[in-house]
């Protein structure tokens, strides 16, 4: 069947098609959740797309051998993934207990300046070092917060404690991150305002 014929299904719904056997329903999927897998990874992982990329696979794994098994209404198929992408990271960070600074992303090619450019990733790389200075669970709340865009709920669901926890996870986060940044806004171009 034609991915098209899909577009507007949830992703439970393709997750229970791709159970019963339909592999274009696992195609849309893949390409709605995997994007997200991989950039949420990429940020826990200190910027290590290459281990991110593995975390990323290995969660897909993980969701496929989900799906024939998979009980409707217990989750969201995406906050089950964010919690099992949070998980391996966890699982890697801890066997690894070093963060290569270095490892930012290089910008893409593409319209800005080269000095837009390495504005952009002086300001990656200054905010995945901040990150990477934050206590785990911070880390991990401010991370799908802000920059993931999930909402509390989702976020106490994947992490398993209380939305105040949350709450107060992510400004502890957000006001260690303001700290820690603070005396670089001018160099990294950020005025008074």
């Amino acid at each position: 069947m034609a991915l098209d014929a899909y577009e507007g299904a949830s992703d439970e719904a393709l997750l229970v098609l791709y159970g019963n056997g339909d592999p274009a329903a696992a195609q849309l999927l893949t390409h709605r959740l995997a994007p997200r897998a991989l950039g949420y990874a990429t940020r826990l992982l200190g910027g290590d797309r290459a281990e991110a990329e593995d975390v990323t696979q290995e969660a897909m794994l993980r969701l496929w051998k989900q799906a024939a098994s998979w009980r409707s209404g217990e989750a969201q198929v995406s906050t089950w993934l964010y919690r099992v992408v949070s998980n391996l990271c966890t699982d890697r960070l801890r066997k690894r207990r070093t963060v290569d600074l270095d490892a930012a992303g290089e910008p893409e090619d593409g319209k800005p300046s080269v000095v837009e450019n390495m504005m952009d990733v002086d300001r990656a790389t200054a905010l995945q070092g901040a990150l990477n200075r934050l206590p785990e669970r911070q880390r991990v709340a401010v991370t799908l917060r802000h920059i993931e865009g999930a909402t509390n709920p989702e976020i106490a669901q994947i992490m398993d404690i209380s939305i105040e926890a949350v709450e107060s996870l992510t400004a502890r986060g957000k006001r260690a991150l303001a700290k820690d940044l603070a005396e670089r806004r001018e160099e990294l171009g950020y005025g008074e305002d």
